[in-house]
């Protein structure tokens, strides 16, 4: 099955057919490094890090980018309450998001691009834009002239009658028409700045993106990906941008968009005050970044996802099932089934996905290839990629340190006692083990344990 992809743009589902089928381009909007990330924008870097973990198991080759904002009017505030510099706040949350990103398991982009990076093709692409008819210059201002460009608001459906009719009542002086969009503007002397040809100041946060994409892939790539509260005005306005600077030619030929993370329903975000930090959540399941990254998964990403701890802990118990079926396999040079593969080309069906993985584990009891397939289909999903000792580290169980080999041992003597015909001992071991929290599960090739 070859992958088909939602397009956000076409509005149906698509097979995917790259520029080049041996370099596979894609581009995800990054960060605005300020602060801490909360979970709901780990969303999309988990998703796409799986899309991109696909598309290199099918593809010889795929560069795959993810800006930073380095310079917003959010930063400069974070800036001014704190006395920190500027450049040490961005510094400082690039690290940390990177490290919080990097405990999802969700691998380093190719590229990182920063904005503050990109300043001169930011002001070549206004001034190319104010020379075509697209942009104007009013009072320090350099405005992007929505009405100049034809089918405007194509990837969010929105007419643009309307969205001028839904727009404020009052309407900014330096703008001809009410959906005029910034490109540049002016700084303070206590704002960041660079000399332009409207004066000293700071581009507008839709130019970045699309500067980044021409400098880094050339006009048009293949997928273009971001939460779907990006869809209108920001990849709107870089469609607008690209469009209008390279006489028609298409920014992304494919468009993705993830559904919200909810709480209790609501969309979470740091304005409503009902999210948490990402770093949090490592510091409430230490070690357990793949449960957080499975629970994000749990559903397709076009859907909303509803935020739990339950669901976190849920994704541990699976895990934990997992990690010790697999213990000590190695699959290394194994197929990833195509059943499980078949899921994800789906338009990364992950909830399909899970339910095959799933059914590996079942088959994995008592099955040696299975448990080699389920290793190298869940390595592929992001997840049984520590050594089991580390993921389930030193925890006290029945008064013994090392959990793992305590049970290993009771294991073998449970064993030892049914083949000396031993039973009441056996049972006695099978009990105690339940009492922990331990399920023996016998199978033709041996005993394996769960936790419930």
């Amino acid at each position: 099955m070859s992958l088909k992809i939602y397009n956000t743009l076409s509005k149906r589902k698509e097979d995917f057919k790259p520029i080049n089928p041996d370099h596979v381009t894609i581009y995800v909007c990054g960060p605005t490094v300020y602060n801490y990330a909360h979970v709901g924008n780990a969303r999309p870097v988990v998703v796409f890090d799986q899309l991109v973990r696909l598309l290199r198991h099918d593809y010889p080759k795929v560069t795959y980018a993810r800006n930073i904002t380095d310079i917003d009017d959010k930063i400069i505030e974070a800036s001014q309450k704190s006395g920190m510099a500027i450049s040490e706040i961005t510094e400082k949350y690039a690290r940390i998001y990177a490290e919080d990103m990097a405990a999802l398991n969700a691998g380093p982009p190719d590229i990182t691009p920063k904005a503050t990076d990109y300043i001169a093709q930011m002001i070549t692409m206004t001034a190319d834009l104010i020379t075509k008819g697209h942009a104007y210059e009013q009072d320090g201002h350099v405005l992007f002239a929505v009405p100049s460009m034809e089918n405007y608001g194509e990837l969010s459906g929105r007419k643009l009658e309307d969205m001028i009719a839904g727009a404020r009542v009052e309407v900014a002086s330096y703008k001809k028409d009410a959906a005029d969009f910034i490109l540049w503007k002016p700084s303070s002397d206590d704002q960041p700045g660079w000399d332009s040809p409207w004066g000293r100041g700071r581009p507008g946060w839709h130019l970045e993106c699309s500067c980044m994409i021409e400098d880094n892939f050339g006009e048009t790539i293949d997928i273009h990906g971001g939460g779907l509260d990006l869809i209108f005005p920001h990849h709107e306005n870089e469609i607008a941008q690209s469009r209008c600077a390279h006489d028609g030619a298409p920014l992304a030929n494919y468009w993705m968009h993830n559904g919200y993370l909810t709480v209790n329903g609501e969309k979470m975000s740091k304005s409503l005050g009902n999210y948490i930090t990402v770093h949090d959540l490592e510091e409430e399941f230490p070690g357990k970044g793949e449960a957080i990254r499975m629970s994000l998964l749990s559903a397709h990403y076009r859907q909303p996802v509803d935020f739990s701890r339950d669901g976190i802990k849920q994704a541990q118990r699976q895990l934990d099932r997992w990690y010790r079926l697999t213990d000590g396999v190695d699959a290394t040079g194994v197929p990833v089934p195509e059943v499980f593969l078949d899921a994800l080309r789906d338009d990364l069906n992950t909830p399909k996905a899970i339910a095959e993985l799933n059914a590996l584990a079942k088959k994995a009891v008592s099955d040696d290839l299975a448990k080699q397939q389920l290793k190298a289909a869940a390595n592929l999903f992001g997840v049984l990629e520590k050594p089991n000792n580390e993921w389930f580290g030193k925890t006290y169980l029945l008064g013994h340190v090392d959990e793992g080999e305590y049970i290993k041992k009771l294991i073998q003597e449970r064993a030892d006692a049914k083949k000396n015909k031993n039973f009441v001992r056996a049972d006695e071991i099978r009990k105690k083990l339940s009492k922990g929290g331990i399920f023996l599960l016998d199978g033709p090739n041996g005993t394996t344990w769960e936790k419930r």
